[in-house]
């Protein structure tokens, strides 16, 4: 009798651990669940206060009526929070449709360190996969910049090394980049490379660009054109000391019929845990 009764203590307890364990399963899973929740939530309200921000910008430049042909950092007030926003036309970026070979293979060689003659050959395959005409007697072209994965000899490191100086939204007639609106590393790009000379002129350029000069980059590779494709991000802070970098692309165009002067045409959010680094 006792053993029997010994056994059904055992078993007893074996049930209430096993309970315990699956009740403790569920609460995580349920504090998951909230956390995700709250996640979403937060992501949700960062990004509609990034899109009223970046619009209340948008809306100003659109009353000054003047081109935008340079990098503009703003900060603006929504809801009680301070949102920075930054404007870049998006002849800042190397437009993948339309640069020329040498421009391409200095990219190479600066963002990838690629020794020059694979960075020339990558260069031309570039070129012949954007000139050579497919089924319908047209050259297709780059569609966007992950078409570039199916040039010959570029693989997936390679393509996260330059993917974010290039765009494929810019007209295929828009080869020259414009340095009043480049970010750092095509500015590296068009300086050859040389670092130091990328920071001077971005520190003059930023400064309001009285000082800034070329002199260390290939003027062929230049155009100061204004651009009516426009690049907005906006940093939304949120209460764990992050924030939220939205990037949005805007087509500035005439009276549409929703009744905007513009058109979204690119859309994204990434976490941003550097709440010191600008936009």
């Amino acid at each position: 009798m006792r053993r029997t009764n010994g056994l059904a203590l055992v078993a007893v307890l074996w049930l209430v651990a096993a309970l315990s364990i699956t009740v403790a399963g569920l609460l995580q899973s349920v504090r998951t669940e909230a956390r995700l929740g709250a996640q979403l939530r937060d992501d949700a309200q960062a990004s509609a206060a990034a899109e009223s921000a970046m619009q209340l910008v948008l809306q100003s430049l659109l009353a000054e009526n003047k081109p935008v042909d340079r990098l503009i950092r703003t900060d603006v007030t929504w809801m009680d929070e301070a949102i920075a926003v930054q404007v870049m036309p998006l002849n800042g970026y190397i437009n993948l449709n339309a640069a020329p070979p040498e421009l391409l293979a200095q990219m190479f060689q600066t963002s990838a360190g690629l020794p020059p003659g694979q960075a020339n050959a990558l260069a031309q395959a570039v070129l012949r996969e954007r000139t050579t005409p497919g089924g319908s007697g047209i050259p297709s072209g780059f569609e966007a910049v992950e078409d570039l994965l199916r040039v010959p000899g570029i693989d997936y490191p390679l393509y996260a090394q330059v993917a974010p100086l290039l765009t494929a939204d810019l007209p295929a007639g828009v080869g020259g980049v414009n340095p009043l609106a480049a970010p750092p590393a095509v500015l590296r790009v068009l300086a050859g490379g040389n670092d130091a000379a990328a920071a001077q002129y971005a520190d003059a350029r930023d400064a309001g660009g009285a000082t800034a000069n070329t002199q260390a980059m290939n003027t062929a590779w230049l155009s100061t054109a204004a651009s009516r494709l426009l690049e907005l991000q906006a940093l939304v802070p949120l209460a764990d000391g992050t924030r939220i970098r939205v990037v949005r692309r805007y087509a500035i165009a005439n009276q549409r019929l929703d009744g905007l002067p513009w058109q979204v045409f690119y859309a994204r959010s990434f976490a941003d845990l550097a709440p010191d680094s600008p936009p």
